[in-house]
């Protein structure tokens, strides 16, 4: 059987159509696709987006009916599949000397990409759409204040985030809660805007690797958005730390993407395009490295939240793609950009993969925590 009549028979069990009508169908613009697909799996699908080789109507509904029938069950495993498995079996791709790559290469892309993207506090991760917020602006701000009750801050405590982005989190604490809030990143271009932002506050934004924090002590601890970075082999150096600097009465607030299984990479063309070095935690892998160190108090899934999330970003950027510069932003950039917006979408509406706020303490909440949602 031909690799087409291969593609249309496994799209049909999704009730996708090659060339068809409905908005989740592709159109097929270059015969070359179904070859490389076969032969590099997600990686070549993506790539092949990139160079226009296929298009659909609406990525997002086209993964999300590709994810939810298990299609990828039936393709073989590819050469970049098994290369990046091996690369992350062998490589400890998230040490102390890596730590800064994903900085360079995706927090770094530019803050003028992200402004025109995301909600006006630049909030880089998950908004909270359940308190029945109407635009992301409001979904962001739940989330954040979500964020603080679930941590009980109180004015004069000192609050450690790891991951900080452009500061959204340190200013809105410290604005509505009078914390002091020191946030850390990998990105250069995060620290130098989140300065500006948070400038006037009793924040401190620092270019720091989480494991260089000296012999700081903190009354809770946040990280959102983060720990997607660690990587397994590091799970348990992570929570080592965050127990270190973590005061004996203090919650730690750990936000995170989830996977619904273990694995030890990311999906190929993620890996390569938009996040280096990435994973996605299990339930598994998380309860393995907090044993000993952590009791879990609360384990909240909001899911749902970031499909409305994502495609509240695909429309922010695509209506403002015209304002940025062409040359920096070309093409095959956009249609980057996009597959990673709209793929990701898909892979939350079909639970593919999770989000999750899980609070742990380090010796148990005597009187029981009280989950909030």
């Amino acid at each position: 059987m031909s690799y087409e009549l291969q593609a249309k028979e496994i799209l049909d069990k999704a009730g996708i159509k090659v060339n068809g009508k409905n908005p989740w169908d592709i159109q097929i613009n270059n015969q070359k696709l179904y070859q490389r697909v076969f032969s590099q799996g997600t990686l070549g699908l993506g790539e092949s987006y990139m160079n226009g080789e296929w298009d659909c109507k609406k990525l997002d509904e086209f993964f999300y009916r590709v994810l939810r029938s298990k299609l990828e069950k039936g393709l073989k495993i590819t050469i970049p599949l098994v290369l990046n498995f091996l690369k992350a079996k062998i490589i400890n791709l998230q040490s102390k000397s890596r730590a800064f790559q994903i900085g360079e290469e995706h927090y770094d892309v530019g803050n003028d990409l992200y402004s025109l993207m995301l909600d006006k506090r630049l909030t880089y991760t998950c908004a909270y759409w359940d308190w029945n917020a109407k635009t992301l602006d409001k979904a962001q701000e739940d989330k954040l204040e979500l964020t603080c009750r679930k941590l009980g801050l109180k004015p004069g405590q000192k609050i450690l985030d790891i991951g900080c982005g452009w500061g959204s989190f340190a200013k809105y604490a410290a604005e509505k809660y009078k914390v002091k809030v020191v946030g850390i990143t990998v990105s250069k271009e995060q620290v130098e805007l989140a300065k500006k932002l948070c400038k006037g506050l009793d924040v401190d934004i620092r270019l720091q690797d989480y494991r260089d924090l000296g012999n700081e002590m903190f009354d809770h601890i946040v990280s959102l958005g983060m720990f997607e970075h660690v990587g397994v082999k590091n799970y348990k150096e992570y929570f080592k730390v965050v127990n270190k600097h973590l005061k004996d009465n203090g919650l730690f607030l750990l936000h995170t993407i989830g996977n619904n299984k273990s694995t030890y990479t990311s999906d190929p063309w993620i890996a390569k395009y938009i996040f280096t070095n990435s994973m996605l935690p299990s339930v598994k892998q998380i309860s393995t490295a907090t044993e000993g160190l952590f009791i879990m108090e609360d384990w909240h899934n909001l899911s749902t939240n970031y499909d409305k999330t994502l495609m509240a970003w695909y429309k922010n950027v695509s209506s403002n793609w015209s304002k940025l510069n062409k040359e920096k932003y070309n093409k095959r950039f956009k249609r980057m950009w996009e597959y990673y917006l709209l793929s990701c979408a898909g892979g939350f509406r079909s639970r593919k993969i999770n989000i999750w706020q899980i609070v742990l303490s380090k010796d148990g909440v005597l009187d029981g925590y009280k989950s909030i949602r």
